[in-house]
């Protein structure tokens, strides 16, 4: 695993986010569309669909890259992505979220 420097690190803007919506992604069988709250809303198109179910995931307050260049997924521009913690078989994979209410949009550091 290649080092980074401070700065590199100084450079990703993690927010904490609310997720208010999730919908399938037409013709995609891992992926879903998550509308966010980070005191604004932001859509993320996120790898999670064989491990949420959309109703475990309305609600959940999840650390997010908030600052990453957009990517169009599926034609759905994502703004930003979730973390989370993955076996190395991806067997299983787990949500970074907040173990206490903190507003949306607060600077993770």
């Amino acid at each position: 695993m290649d080092n980074i420097t401070f700065d590199d690190f100084m450079k990703l803007d993690l927010r904490v986010a609310e997720i208010k919506a999730c919908e399938d992604v037409p013709g995609a069988d891992r992926l879903y569309k998550l509308t966010v709250d980070l005191g604004e809303e932001r859509t993320i198109v996120a790898g999670i669909k064989l491990y949420y179910t959309k109703e475990e995931l309305l609600g959940k307050k999840i650390a997010v890259v908030v600052n990453l260049e957009p990517r169009k997924l599926r034609g759905i521009e994502s703004h930003g992505m979730l973390l989370a913690a993955s076996a190395e078989d991806k067997s299983s994979v787990v949500l970074l979220t907040l173990d206490r209410n903190i507003a949306n949009g607060s600077k993770i550091s």
